[in-house]
């Protein structure tokens, strides 16, 4: 426990530290970073450090494939890294500085001539570096006069040095310049990412100051870098790659592999300690091999080479690892930048369909803007402007009827159309005398007048119905347009971060003895949980529903359920399990049923529809007649309201786009009755919706309910009007909808309600199947065992839900807390 407590002092001792020296360094960090930028200083260091770099001291592999990356990568640095890797060579040798003067101009010529292809891939790069480099290199050898067979063979190794570093220089180039920060790399992108880094120490080869080289800082200060933020598989991987690629430089380095591989490891294992811990652990591993591998005499320079590395790292501004860690897959640097990433495409995804929402709602206004209408003066106004266009307008007496005696000739058309709105007709009415004496075509005009009320009557009808088609458009547009508003808010919904809650359940799993191998908590809203756990298969112990269910359900206070799982019991595989919060309530359906005549086919059909926001529908649908023809009636109403009601649309709405569904699309006489009961299993509130149907039923103990409602079944009128009735059920409470059949069974019977509830109220048993059973046979037996309709009946019990498995007690660990703002 001591010892224990000591570890985490030192822990929070070393965070404290690197604290301290992130904030003191990242302001004047991000000063240097702007001023790199714009001087392109970093491409020039590498060129330069490139162009110094040897491979078994004599073969200079990487000028040509960084020049030529570096174009196709960042045409406007192209300058600075021809510059830089000239001025490298040149401080080897003149004639190694001319044969790289020689690669670049052949690089360049070979690149423009390949603009010409068109090509923007690197697909053909690599062979062009193959070339160029066995052409620079040989035509360089022929002109000082150094064509042997051992020169020629040491240009081919050159050449094919040069196309396998110009596939790693593709990869971890166009990571540097060009990779996003919420892309985590491949292993295989970061071993390329270390080959050029150590590409890079190979030109500080020779480097020493007092005897202490610059390629071994170097190298410990990169370990310390990647092992800080990678871990000990990441250091020790570093160190391999980097002591191989120096011992390739320098023979006499070959023990760095062992050196830096080793310290990788250690300090990547102490990376909980931080900054100091990871110093520690390099210095460590330094200090033991240096002493096992028996060179003492050397173990005062690499203590002092690895303080310097140490004194650079701790000197590091936060954004230069930051940076470096967005990269390695599984930092938290590299989570957030995704999660960033995902907030960002969720964002434009959710305004996208809210675009798509308002468009949905402006539509639906300008469907809802019909005409207002008229006044009764401007109507009988312009009907008797009709009028008077087939009438007094070819009549010869018409500018002495309406300039002379204007108001006579008004008065009594006015008469006559109201006469003609009372009674439809004016047959053996009499007009005015005063109007009958001036006017010569009296007759015709009555006749006229009659014709055009027929007109207009049939005109009316038109635009009613126009106009109630344009309301239920609105009304469906407005309805999509509600749907796709709550989607978008459903994905711009950003849970908080939940790692803590995601170990917590982990640890609890471990410790009652399951091995768990990922927790994912979607959400932890109270009645909305969604937390999926992998784990290793359980042999059809169904641990999912016996040990994890029960342990989550005392953890967060409510009852948890396997929502879902995945399963192999019969192999060596792994288990996947999605689970939710339980509902208060659970439904038992019993459904009993019979077609007329016993035939096989009935036209009723009924459905249990779970709608996946803690709703349950229950609905029946009679079709017009019997069999096959009234069968799919039915059926085609209950597909299109259950997806509808899925879709998440209110049930007047899905009521009454089904209605004008079937209303328009056939002329024949089709309908069907709709049945329909909305279960929330949270409250158990229940809305009932009925067109056409015969009454439902709740039976309470003794007592039974009626539930009603006078609505003409679907399918008849192009626009019908929706009755809601909302009844609260209780737990133990029998609900029964039933079609006609089983309702008028009994014909001799006037109160056919009054006898379904004496009916209803006799039955002893409070069993689904069992009611729906008896009811049946009852109905049957009325008529001496003949089935005289199709039958159907449907019996839903509201219970309380009641957990297969207690909740188990996990000691020592607390609540989950669950975040209190989850948008």
């Amino acid at each position: 426990m001591i010892s224990k407590n000591i570890t985490d002092t030192g822990h929070v001792w070393a965070r404290r530290v690197s604290e301290q020296w992130d904030a003191s360094t990242g302001s004047w960090g991000e000063r240097i970073a702007e001023t790199a930028e714009k001087w392109k200083l970093l491409p020039f260091l590498m060129g330069f450090l490139l162009g110094r770099a040897l491979i078994l001291e004599e073969l200079t592999p990487f000028i040509v494939p960084y020049f030529m990356v570096m174009y196709y990568l960042r045409k406007d640095t192209v300058v600075a890294c021809g510059l830089a890797l000239i001025l490298g060579a040149f401080t080897h040798t003149v004639p190694m500085g001319l044969q790289a003067v020689m690669s670049v101009v052949l690089a360049l010529a070979v690149c423009k001539w390949s603009e010409r292809l068109r090509r923007k891939d690197f697909s053909r790069t690599p062979l062009l570096v193959l070339f160029t480099v066995f052409a620079s290199h040989l035509l360089f050898d022929t002109i000082t006069n150094q064509v042997s067979t051992y020169s020629l063979v040491m240009v081919a190794v050159e050449a094919i040095l040069s196309f396998v570093l110009t596939l790693i220089f593709i990869q971890s180039l166009s990571i540097i310049h060009l990779a996003k920060p919420y892309e985590p790399l491949k292993n295989e992108e970061i071993v390329s990412l270390v080959i050029l880094l150590a590409s890079l120490m190979t030109g500080t080869v020779d480097w020493s100051i007092e005897g202490l080289s610059m390629e071994n800082v170097l190298s410990r200060y990169l370990l310390l870098l990647f092992a800080f933020t990678g871990g000990g598989t990441i250091g020790a991987a570093v160190g391999v790659v980097t002591g191989l690629i120096l011992s390739l430089a320098n023979v006499s380095a070959l023990m760095q592999i062992n050196l830096l591989a080793f310290s990788g490891l250690l300090a990547g294992l102490l990376k909980e300690g931080g900054k100091v811990g990871v110093s520690a652990g390099l210095l460590i591993g330094t200090a033991i091999l240096a002493i096992y591998g028996g060179a003492e005499e050397t173990l005062y320079l690499s203590l002092i080479e690895t303080g310097l590395a140490i004194v650079l790292f701790l000197l590091t501004p936060a954004s230069v690892w930051k940076n470096v860690s967005r990269f390695i897959p599984g930092t938290p640097e590299n989570l957030q930048s995704h999660q960033a990433y995902m907030r960002r495409v969720r964002d434009v995804t959710a305004g996208k369909i809210q675009q798509f929402s308002e468009l949905f709602v402006q539509l639906s206004r300008s469907f809802a803007q019909t005409a207002d209408a008229d006044e009764p003066e401007q109507q009988t106004d312009a009907f008797l402007s009709r009028v008077t266009e087939f009438t007094c307008q070819r009549c010869w007496k018409r500018e002495q009827c309406w300039e002379r005696d204007t108001e006579a000739i008004y008065q009594g058309m006015i008469w006559l159309a109201e006469k003609v709105q009372e009674s439809g007709s004016l047959s053996g009415v009499t007009p005015p005398r005063d109007w009958e004496r001036k006017c010569i075509k009296a007759e015709k005009v009555m006749t006229i007048m009659e014709q055009e009320y027929d007109r207009q009557q049939s005109f009316d009808i038109l635009r009613k119905q126009v106009k109630e088609s344009r309301r239920l458009v609105a009304d469906q547009l407005s309805g999509v347009s509600r749907v796709m508003s709550d989607f978008a808010r459903e994905i711009q919904r950003e849970g908080m971060e939940l790692s803590l809650q995601e170990k917590q359940v982990s640890q609890a799993l471990e410790g009652l003895g399951l091995s768990v191998r990922r927790v994912e908590i979607h959400n932890l809203e109270e009645g909305k949980v969604d937390i999926e756990i992998s784990q290793p298969s359980c042999y059809g112990r169904d641990e999912c529903a016996k040990i994890v269910a029960p342990m989550l359900t005392e953890i967060l206070g409510e009852n948890i359920v396997v929502k879902e799982r995945h399963c192999e019991a019969q192999k060596d595989g792994t288990c996947t399990m999605c689970l939710a919060s339980a509902k208060t309530f659970e439904i038992e359906i019993g459904v009993a049923g019979a077609a007329k005549d016993g035939k096989l086919l009935s036209g009723d059909s009924f459905r249990t529809m779970d709608l996946g926001n803690g709703k349950m529908a229950l609905a029946i649908s009679d079709g017009m007649g019997n069999g096959e023809r009234a069968y799919l009636e039915s059926q085609s109403a209950l597909d299109m309201l259950q997806q509808l009601l899925r879709s998440g649309l209110d049930e007047k709405l899905s009521i009454k786009t089904v209605n004008s569904v079937l209303a328009l699309r056939s002329t024949d006489e089709m309908f069907a009755t709709v049945d329909l009961a909305l279960v929330d299993l949270q409250t158990a509130h229940t809305r009932f919706v009925k067109i056409g149907s015969t009454p439902s039923f709740v039976k309470r103990g003794t007592d039974v309910i009626t539930i009603t409602a006078n609505n003409l079944p679907v399918g008849i009128l192009e626009e019908i009007e929706v009755d809601v009735i909302s009844r609260t059920l209780k737990p133990g409470d029998l609900l029964i909808m039933m079609s006609d059949g089983i309702y008028e069974a009994p014909r001799h019977i006037e109160n056919r309600q009054a006898w379904m509830k004496r009916i209803l109220s006799e039955l002893e048993t409070d069993d689904p199947q069992e009611v729906a059973d008896l009811l049946l046979e009852r109905v049957i037996r009325q008529h001496s065992g003949q089935i005289v309709d199709d039958m159907t009946v449907l019996v839903a019990r509201i219970d309380r839900f009641i957990p297969q498995w207690s909740a188990i007690q996990v000691h020592g660990m607390p609540k989950l807390e669950r975040p209190r703002i989850v948008s």
